[in-house]
């Protein structure tokens, strides 16, 4: 089964920028992903897709391959990781390289581990998944969410469990943002990464963390630096 690593880093991140690049603990954060998905074992290629010169360079020295860089269209604002890989496969095929299976990691996702990576894998396969990623729980339970009304004032989104125990609601999960593992026959033909054949594996809260804004990153460095202790 040929298998392939996708590693999406445009060039023009705005809240932090030049965050694919950005030391994280010592090194470029994107070289936890490359290294990762390289120490994996699993992937035939592990390559970077980007439209910046510097981001391929560095993800070269760190044993990722750029076979070409990404186009305009996918590196604006507004290009969905659909998209990326899309283009992505299909101009590997224009270079008659077909593969069973990919996985898009993002570059700003130090917590990606082997394991998990291996662990989704095994899922989709034995499954007949379409696509799978890793979810984690939200921190407070959503059934108890609040909104603001047209009159300002702050009320439930669902009135009706006001009084019911935490225990009692639905288990609700968030996509952890890390990687997806998709089925490329199935991609073709749909275009979509959440589908309804898609399966999942669950992480615990300190193997997530969102890195949008300074305050995140200075988050993810210290939730890292735990977890690396708690090993």
């Amino acid at each position: 089964m040929s298998k392939v690593a996708i590693i999406t880093a445009r060039g023009g991140s705005k809240r932090i920028p030049r965050k694919n690049i950005k030391h994280f603990l010592g090194k470029p954060i994107i070289a936890y992903s490359i290294e990762t998905a390289i120490q994996c074992g699993l992937f035939d290629v592990v390559m970077v897709s980007t439209d910046d010169e510097e981001i391929a360079r560095i993800s070269k020295s760190y044993g990722a391959e750029v076979p070409f860089l990404r186009s305009t269209k996918a590196s604006d604002d507004f290009a969905t990781t659909a998209e990326v890989i899309s283009e992505v496969l299909t101009q590997l095929e224009e270079q008659h390289h077909h593969f069973e299976f990919a996985c898009c990691l993002y570059p700003t996702a130090p917590f990606i581990t082997k394991e998990n990576i291996t662990l989704a894998f095994n899922l989709m396969v034995s499954e007949k998944y379409n696509t799978v990623f890793p979810v984690t729980h939200f921190s407070y339970p959503v059934y108890r969410a609040l909104q603001f009304g047209n009159d300002h004032k702050i009320g439930m989104v669902w009135p009706e469990n006001l009084n019911k125990r935490s225990q009692d609601l639905p288990a609700a999960y968030h996509d952890a943002g890390q990687f997806y593992w998709i089925n490329t026959d199935y991609f073709k033909i749909d275009q979509k990464i959440f589908t309804d054949h898609s399966g999942a594996i669950i992480l615990n809260e300190m193997q997530v963390q969102d890195i949008d804004s300074e305050t995140d990153w200075k988050m993810a460095e210290l939730k890292y630096s735990l977890l690396q202790q708690i090993l």
